[in-house]
């Protein structure tokens, strides 16, 4: 049977253009552009909404000013780091890990969400009244993924499949298809699209929190183990006054009344440093799922 590919959402990145005016220090820097992208990992007007503030925090504390632009998809982000010449990006896990290995960039920071953690599991689930209970009962049905190029929205639900006997998607669905987004791939199971859908659970929490029904009318079957929050990563070669200057604007946040107000808009406790170790749970992955990071192209 014919599979179908079904983009249902074209996703956007945001670009934050951040021109440094004055060093820590006071002395005058050239003017330079900083080019700092966003992964869409939901629906693009609430991912807008979510990192202004947080634009505009940084704008007032470190003297940068920051203006929005917009590329065009989410699996592409690594090429797209290359081609735009961007200076920094705020990747997911498997983007991060993409990027780390591609294109050496250096992560600096990921936010603790207010339940205290600062790392993300994915969920795979299918609706309440279904009979699936098993990638058994998954046989002939129509699955949902975010992206290729995301751990929760799609390695995890890969590597699950693979570890339960299924080494060929195509053939073992009816249909699948991506939606670009983590909201909408729950929505997609929820409106009756497909049977079977696998996202991330700080989104899917988020929707619950809004819409208590849909905790009743979907039901978790697997959940993956832990990955890294969404990380600012900086490319190896930018300035240190400059990386400095950003990454302890996001670490001091919490300790200014300013910056807590930004960080509960945002979603987040505070920020903490971020290390290249923090990604080892998805080389793990990686490797489960016989994939090779240093060829994978998440938008194929």
């Amino acid at each position: 049977m014919l599979i179908k590919r079904i983009s249902l959402i074209k996703p956007m990145i945001l670009i934050f253009i951040l021109i440094p005016v004055v060093t820590q220090a006071g002395q005058n820097q050239s003017m330079q552009e900083l080019l700092i992208g966003l992964i869409p990992e939901q629906n693009i007007f609430r991912q807008m909404d979510r990192y202004r503030p947080l634009a505009a925090y940084l704008s007032e504390k470190t003297g940068l000013k920051v203006r929005l632009t917009i590329l065009s998809k989410y699996g592409d982000i690594v090429e797209r780091f290359k081609s735009r010449h961007l200076d920094g990006a705020f990747f997911g896990a498997l983007t991060g890990t993409m990027a780390i290995i591609k294109l050496g960039v250096e992560p600096i920071a990921r936010p603790v969400n207010q339940n205290g953690t600062s790392s993300v599991r994915s969920y795979i689930f299918v609706r309440a009244d279904s009979k699936i209970d098993s990638v058994k009962d998954m046989n002939g049905k129509r699955a949902v993924f975010v992206d290729r190029a995301t751990v929760t929205g799609y390695l995890f639900a890969a590597a699950f499949l693979r570890e339960n006997g299924v080494n060929d998607i195509e053939k073992y669905f009816t249909e699948y298809f991506f939606t670009g987004s983590h909201d909408s791939a729950i929505y997609s199971v929820l409106d009756n699209r497909a049977d079977i859908g696998s996202a991330q659970n700080t989104f899917f929490n988020v929707l619950v929190s809004k819409d208590p029904t849909i905790k009743r009318e979907l039901r978790i079957i697997a959940r993956s183990e832990e990955f890294p929050e969404t990380t600012l990563c900086m490319r190896k070669n930018i300035s240190p006054g400059i990386k400095n200057s950003l990454t302890n604007t996001l670490l001091n946040m919490d300790r200014d009344p300013a910056g807590r107000d930004i960080l509960k808009k945002f979603g987040a406790s505070k920020f903490i440093r971020a290390e290249i170790k923090d990604f080892n749970s998805v080389f793990n992955l990686a490797k489960r799922a016989r994939v090779d990071i240093r060829t994978y192209e998440g938008d194929r």
